[in-house]
């Protein structure tokens, strides 16, 4: 299974590694939580699955850019961070994992997987089940978004956004094929095309897609407000 999935073996392809742009999730074909500056002998192989989503014990969801992957855990970036030993999902190829965190340093993360996964089937990115296709990581945040089409201007509830594109709703069928700009509370404008219609809501998909930092950023800041609200209110 592994043949159609590898890409290049360690050492090979330094100068595209050197690229940023082409930056991609190393995975090793070990059970072990990746560490950092762990020295790997064994094979490993590259793919380029390089963002997932971790959803706490209490719902909360962030986006997580993972840096090393095996059978057993992941090793990722992100922010803010969460305690060690705490229980947590993390949703890869629209597979969700039950995982404990059993590390963290700066803004880094090591997650042990309650089982060890199939990377094979994890790698293509698919469930044993014909006919599924997964779907970038999105978070499921509710927030207010004005979208603008042309001069018309709707006040939208967001039912949830990724890198790529975001649910809204209410919004009219007629949108359908058109460009639109929306802007979420605290995000800058963003270009996009209203894809699909269903009962009001609406799918958008970016005309640029957010980046990373940019929009873990934001769920960062709105998870932080949401847990001084709590504090307050417990006060």
């Amino acid at each position: 299974m592994f043949g159609s999935i590898i890409r290049r073996k360690a050492g090979a392809g330094a100068t595209l590694g050197s690229d940023p742009a082409f930056e991609s999730t190393t995975v090793s074909l070990s059970t072990a939580v990746p560490r950092p500056a762990e020295r790997r002998e064994e094979e490993r192989v590259s793919a380029m699955l390089r963002v997932g989503k971790l959803i706490s014990a209490a719902g909360d969801q962030q986006l997580i850019k993972i840096k090393n992957m095996s059978a057993g855990g992941i090793m990722a970036i992100m922010n803010p961070l969460p305690h060690v030993d705490d229980h947590v999902s993390i949703e890869l190829s629209s597979q969700k994992i039950p995982a404990t965190v059993v590390w963290t340093r700066g803004d880094v993360v090591g997650l042990k997987f309650d089982q060890n996964v199939d990377l094979g089937e994890l790698l293509a990115g698919r469930k044993p089940r014909l006919g599924f296709r997964p779907r970038p990581p999105r978070l499921e945040i509710a927030c207010k978004a004005s979208v603008r089409l042309g001069k018309v201007y709707y006040t939208v509830d967001v039912h949830d956004i990724s890198l790529g594109g975001m649910k809204v709703e209410p919004i009219e069928e007629y949108c359908v094929g058109k460009k639109v700009v929306v802007v979420v509370e605290s995000l800058r404008p963003i270009k996009g095309e209203v894809r699909w219609y269903s009962d009001r809501k609406a799918g958008i998909v970016f005309e640029k897609a957010l980046d990373f930092d940019e929009l873990a950023e934001w769920v960062g800041k709105r998870l932080e407000l949401a847990s001084l609200k709590a504090s307050y209110k417990q006060g």
